[in-house]
């Protein structure tokens, strides 16, 4: 049947090309009201979505009630918990369209939500805090730490110069405009020698402005100036040239304003830039001459200790970086193709994206997670730190710096209102009738943006300090030892670790056992199995979702007691070596705002000896429904207790803990031999895979198989996890592979069924991620069987085109040929130009306001009403469908009157020369 549908977004929508657009949001959290049914009562979809286009270019289409700025979190659509893909976003900065490749009929959308980082956006494209529940008192931060003996965030002796350069710019695969090659360098005054060089590169901003207007635009328009966010680091880059480190911030608004087509998101354009610049800087070490002034009047750099800074997804295009410059990426992906010389000794992360949750893992880290983040509001940047985890030698140190009351915009000055030379913004947004009690300013939990971006100045400097000059006693502030440094202060800053050689681990994998508790699934949608469930204040880091809708392998232990004492025990596949260790450092989360969880910690080795090693207290971080906070906190208990009981240290079967509160909930992310000591890193020489995409046609008969294109290149061999998503239904098969440079061990076959009938391009979608012994740069990719059979052609012939006033007005649609997919088109009221036409009184009011959301009064002819359209929806493998117009008697004495519509473009005007349906009404007798 064909049903009438409201066209619920304004019906000329502009499509971004390449200039870009400022389309993806910050995140928001679940609204109150729920995702929304996509199907209503009349079979249309609910206010702000509709399908437009067709046949091949059918697309879903989704117009906020307000711009959505452009930020770095990915802007995604989802039916119910199924991922859709990534909308392209139009330069009304409202607008957000999707290609429904994925989706074979309507059918398929019964529950339709939009979500950034993690969270839900509402309908004005922000975040909005749910009402359901109310704070009964303001959290308040948690205690100050004791200070380290070191404090990275001290200036150093030399006074600094500060200058630019600006040189030709660059052409980056897949990009149609070269992008810029322009950064501002910070440099110490009358430092001898060379300097260790670091690197900053912003995250993904709108890209120019005209006084109060931004735009995500590529070259910017003439009369519209570039954003600087590149500028935004100054504070930073001059705290570490004071302390004697060359430092350049480069600007990357080309990536951004071109990378909304990029499946990686931009990532390695990204890298290709950074590495880009660093080849400049090798250059001008070994010719000086030839270097711009700002440069050859600082002191030589030394690209054999370089440190990296992204921010957002700057952030992801360091790791990036950090990876193609231990192992090459595939040529024809790849902006940069020249040797690597340089050594890039750690990186830091600033609110990061991380769409492939492939970090580096022996490269040292240290993210900061902002405690407010508004953007990139599930903090997956977790992923650098818990990704690491068995993947390679283990040496390297993976810090995670959490800042409560931090938002994600405040660490780049030129995002800041007040401080910025273009427009700017708080992104975390707080409704002032309800204010968020953790992250609205003001309260005692939010940062002021002077106080965030000093914080964040003090721990960049902590990380240069360890990873690049080697100094051991900053380690303290970013291992979870649990210091702070005081130049921080006001900021609460507390951290975890993994890596620098911790012994051992008990880690959640499939192999461990866990009684009086339950091994939990960080992704996952059953509540039953999930970490969280249902009833959770809040999100966690350490289960950001990725783009599957179950994951293995991320897991972890979840506590629950309503009395003390029911020990849960964990038991890893095989026994831990804690041998060497000082201490036993777990990673235990407990909700956010609780205090006083308090847990006895117990191993026993296989000879059955057992001792307690102590007590640990944990609390929880200040949050709200908005935020991430259920944040793992490291603590530690000494092994002495065990050395003294004789306990093998050298094989550990078992880990209890004991709840020693009254009643609570924890989750253990998992446990560690801890000693002091910061471990020199070697990388491993490991194969790295990247997964590529092939497009093919469907062909007229047959079955075609076709092999997702895979490189497998480096060295050794290592595993990886395979994902591959059902077309139709988004769901996830997974596999364990292990791969060999040259080899096809990931051999991903994907049939295609050929025939006459018209249908849709059918993607079909591959995910890698790394386990062991390897990296992965492209990690997702597939292939795509192209439709090559023509549209029906679509005529409608009248059923009841003339009736009394009460009858229905019908009309058979029908399709030349049968299709494999359903089909929708649109017919829109139109004016009637000869004779009276039909108003707003003479149809069913019951209609009227499902069709088009209007009332009858005041009594208005048809055609006034903007989003009126009737909706032709022929189902798979049928070839006609009806339509109807309900009519009603009235007791008026009136002329015969009509009603038309037309057939729709895919901008939702009349389509010239379309088929047109005309009705007629006649007065009751």
């Amino acid at each position: 049947m064909i049903r009438a549908r409201r066209i619920w977004a304004t019906a000329a929508v502009v499509l971004a090309v390449a200039g870009g657009s400022p389309g993806l949001a910050q995140a928001a959290p679940p609204s109150a009201a729920g995702p929304h049914p996509a199907v209503t009562d009349d079979g249309g979809l609910p206010p702000g979505w509709r399908i437009a286009g067709r046949g091949g270019e059918r697309q879903l289409v989704w117009r906020s009630a307000a711009p959505v700025r452009m930020g770095d979190a990915r802007v995604d659509f989802y039916a119910g918990d199924r991922l859709l893909g990534h909308p392209t976003a139009a330069k009304d900065g409202r607008t957000f369209r999707l290609d429904l490749e994925r989706v074979r009929s309507a059918s398929e959308l019964k529950v339709l939500e939009v979500r950034a980082g993690g969270r839900e956006l509402d309908s004005a494209g922000r975040t909005q805090a749910p009402r359901t529940r109310r704070e009964t008192a303001a959290p308040q931060p948690p205690a100050p730490l004791p200070a380290n003996s070191v404090d990275p965030g001290k200036p150093g002796q030399y006074r600094t110069a500060t200058g630019e350069y600006d040189l030709d710019p660059v052409k980056l695969p897949d990009f149609p405009q070269p992008v810029e090659m322009k950064a501002v360098v910070v440099a110490p005054k009358g430092a001898t020698g060379s300097r260790p060089l670091a690197l900053f590169l912003h995250g993904r901003h709108s890209t120019c402005y005209k006084g109060d207007d931004v735009t995500g635009d590529w070259p910017c328009p003439a009369g519209t100036k570039p954003i600087p966010s590149h500028r935004g680091y100054l504070r930073d880059q001059r705290l570490l040239a004071s302390q004697g480190y060359v430092t350049v911030s480069i600007s990357a608004n080309g990536i951004n304003g071109q990378d909304w087509a990029a499946e990686d998101g931009g990532a390695q354009a990204r890298s290709s830039l950074i590495r880009q610049h660093l080849a400049r800087w090798a250059d001008w070490a070994a010719h000086p001459e030839k270097a711009p002034a700002v440069v050859r009047q600082a002191p030589k750099a030394d690209l054999s200790r370089v440190l990296l800074v992204g921010h957002s997804r700057g952030g992801e295009g360091v790791n990036r970086a950090a990876m193609d410059s231990l192992y090459p990426p595939p040529a024809a992906q790849d902006g940069y193709r020249g040797p690597v010389r340089w050594h890039i000794r750690g990186t830091v992360l600033i609110g990061p994206t991380i769409f492939g949750q492939n970090p580096v893992a022996d490269v040292p880290s240290v993210t900061i997670l902002p405690g407010c983040d508004g953007d990139v509001s599930d903090l997956q940047g977790e992923v650098y730190v818990d990704g690491t985890r068995g993947v390679s030698r283990g040496k390297a140190l993976h810090s995670a710096v959490y800042v409560v009351g931090a938002d994600h915009n405040f660490f780049n000055s030129e995002w800041t209102p007040g401080q910025s030379e273009a427009p700017s913004e708080d992104d975390f947004y707080t409704d002032p009738q309800h204010p968020d009690p953790v992250c609205a300013p003001g309260t005692a939990t939010r940062l002021t943006a002077d106080r965030q971006h000093k914080a964040g100045s003090v721990y960049i400097a902590a990380a240069a300090r360890l990873f690049v000059a080697g100094d051991d006693r900053v380690r303290p502030l970013l291992d979870g030892t649990g210091r702070r440094a005081p130049s921080a202060d006001p900021a609460r800053v507390l951290t975890h670790a993994v890596g620098a050689d911790r012994a051992g681990g008990f880690l959640p994998d499939g192999k461990m056992s866990v009684t009086g508790g339950r091994l939990c699934s960080a992704v996952d949608p059953d509540a039953h199995v999930a970490c969280l469930g249902t009833g959770a204040k809040g999100a966690s880091p350490h289960f950001a979702q990725w783009e599957t809708d179950r994951e293995v392998g991320r897991r972890a232990v979840a506590l629950s007691w309503s009395a003390a004492g029911s020990a849960v025990r964990v038991r890893p596949g095989t026994p831990v070596g804690l041998k060497g260790a000082k201490d036993l450092s777990l990673r235990l989360i407990v909700p956010p705002n609780s205090t006083g969880t308090s847990l006895d910690v117990s191993v026993t080795d296989t000879h059955g000896r057992r001792a307690v090693l102590g007590r640990v207290r944990v609390d929880g971080l200040p949050g709200t429904e908005q935020t991430a906070s259920y944040w793992a906190r490291e603590v530690r208990v000494p092994l002495t207790a065990a050395t003294r009981a004789g306990v093998d240290l050298g094989h550990v079967k078992s880990l209890d803990l004991t709840p020693r509160s009254t009643r609570g909930k924890a989750w253990l992310m998992d446990a560690w031999g801890w000693h002091s000591g910061t471990p020199t890193v070697k990388e491993a020489a490991l194969p790295r895979v990247d997964i590529g995409r092939t497009t093919v046609k469907e062909g007229d008969s047959g079955v075609r198989t076709y092999r997702v294109p895979v490189r497998v290149a480096g060295q050794g061999s290592g595993q990886v996890r395979v994902y591959v998503l059902d077309p139709v239904t988004g769901r996830a098969k997974e596999r364990l592979v292990t791969v060999r440079p040259g080899g096809h061990d990931i051999d991903v076959s994907v049939q295609v069924k050929g025939n006459t009938r018209y249908g849709y391009d059918v993607q079909n979608d591959v995910l890698v991620k790394a386990v062991h012994g390897a990296v992965v740069g492209s990690y997702r990719g597939g292939v795509t069987a192209q439709n090559d059979d023509p549209m029906p052609t679509l005529s409608v012939t009248p059923v009841a085109d003339r009736v009394t006033e009460g009858g229905a007005l019908k009309w058979k649609v029908s399709l030349s040929a049968a299709a494999d997919v359903d089909l929708a088109e649109y017919f829109v009221v139109t004016p009637v130009t000869d004779g009276p036409e039909l108003s707003t009184k003479d149809v069913d009011p019951h209609w009227l306001g499902d069709v088009s959301g209007e009332d009858p009064d005041p009594e208005r002819p048809l055609s006034s009403i903007r989003y009126l359209a009737l909706a032709a929806d022929v189902p798979a493998g049928q070839l006609t469908a009806q339509l109807e117009l309900p009519t009603v008697k009235d007791h008026v004495a009136e002329p015969a009157e009509s009603v038309r519509f037309q057939l729709a473009d895919d901008n939702g005007d009349p389509r010239p020369g379309g088929p047109v349906l005309a009705g007629t009404v006649l007065d009751a007798p």
